[in-house]
Parts: C-alpha cells; structure tokens; sequence
C-alpha cells in the first residue's frame, strides 16, 4: 500500500504517516508518531506536508492537538494538484517555446548528421527518402553494389518510390553495362550510364530536399544523413555537372 500511495505523490515518510492516522483515527502527535515508528519532529514535518495536501485535519480536545487522516477519496486531489501542475509548465513551456524553435532553426548553419549502422541501418535511411515531397530525388551509385547488397531492390524500394509518386535522376555504374532505360516512365526515372572505370564508386550518393544520404556498401555497410542547405546544394551542383558532361 505505501507503494501505491507514494505513486500518487507521497513520499515514503508521508505514506507511512497517513496510513498510521487512518488506523488510528484522531491522535496526538506522540501516538502518530510511534505507530507509524517515525520520530516526533519528523513525525510533525510530515502532518504539516499532509495537511498542505489536503489530506489531514485538526481538532482541538481540552489542551491538546489531534489530528486525523482525511477520507481516502481525498486523494484525488493530488491528481488534480499535479494535472494543473502539468499544465502550468505546457503554459510556460508555450510562452518560450518560440524562442527554443529559432534557436533550433538558427543551428541551420551547422550540418545535422545522423548515422546508420549495418544492412538494417541503410535500409532505415532508404525510408528517409520516401518521406520526401521534393522531386526528384537524386543520385549517384553503383548499381552492382546496390543488387549485391539489396537483391530486391526494384521489388522493395524503387517500388514503394513509385507508388508514392517520387521521381528520380541517376547517375549509375555497372559492370554489366547500361542495363537502365534512359527514360522509364514506368519507374519515374531518368537515367545516364557512366563506365565503372571512369567513376568507381564505393559509395551510393542520394540528394533529397536539404539532406544529402551517403551509403557505404562495401566492406562494412554503414550509412550517414547529412541535413544542410548549402551542403545539398553543393552536391546538386556535382550532379548536374557530371549529368551535363555524359554523353
């Protein structure tokens, strides 16, 4: 039972000493004290806190001061107590929160990155892509590297790209030569074949937005997400540069 109690927001003195007064009924100070086995001066410091919470009472017989647990269905108000206090601080909280926000949006300036580790990891990434409401999105890769990783790429990825409607440029690599239609309607994507010897990638590079999706699939998979305006525009730029220059 003290546990339940201090659940609701006694602390364990505080616990011990209402269970006491509600065995008892109306007791002096010394009684309280012994049965609850709390000194005497704590014993007092704690009826005072019980008091202030609504939850113990006072009566005077002859010269001496008894005291008197309240009905248990008083303790409700320490729901109601700690609920207004709840929504004191979500009241103080929205008087600055404007203020955090502009502290969070000027640390623009500094790249935000995340890392993914292992196979799962990139493929957790690979979902960041298909949150995106700016296309297309696009990317520089190994085509080779990404089957031998994903097998099911088409099937997973690039399926659930199109069904949410998100085009893509590519710029790909592949020993087995340019095996994707330069225009697909079908998978909303256009692409440019380059020769695995004049760009060996070890990397698969996805720009999206303001974030720039940078994938290592070979030796250990791992994969890195960088936020950052001026760093997607910058990789943009190379994109557009290397796609002009294809042939």
């Amino acid at each position: 039972m003290f546990e339940k109690l201090r659940h609701l927001g006694l602390s364990e003195n505080e616990a011990k000493i209402y269970m006491a007064m509600l065995e008892l009924g109306p007791s002096i100070v010394v009684e309280i004290a012994r049965k609850s086995q709390i000194n005497r001066p704590t014993s007092y410091v704690q009826i005072e806190s019980l008091k202030k919470k609504g939850l113990v009472s006072t009566q005077i017989k002859g010269k001496k001061q008894y005291f008197m647990a309240e009905s248990p269905d008083k303790l409700e108000l320490l729901i109601d107590s700690e609920f207004k206090t709840l929504e004191n601080k979500k009241s103080e909280l929205n008087t600055f929160l404007p203020e955090l926000l502009n502290l969070f949006n000027s640390s623009d300036q500094r790249p935000h990155v995340k890392f993914f580790e292992g196979k799962e990891g990139v493929l957790a990434l690979q979902k960041e892509f298909l949150k995106t409401d700016d296309t297309p999105i696009l990317g520089i890769t190994s085509l080779d590297n990404v089957f031998e990783v994903f097998p099911e790429f088409e099937n997973t990825y690039i399926k659930k790209r199109v069904q949410k409607k998100i085009s893509s440029r590519t710029i790909y690599t592949s020993k087995k030569g340019p095996i994707l239609k330069e225009s697909d309607e079908t998978s909303l994507r256009e692409s440019k074949y380059v020769e695995p010897n004049q760009l060996p990638l070890g990397i698969d590079i996805t720009v999206f937005k303001n974030k720039v999706a940078i994938a290592a699939l070979k030796g250990k998979i791992s994969g890195t997400l960088i936020e950052h305006e001026e760093v997607a525009d910058s990789f943009r730029a190379i994109f557009e540069l290397v796609w002009s220059k294809i042939d």
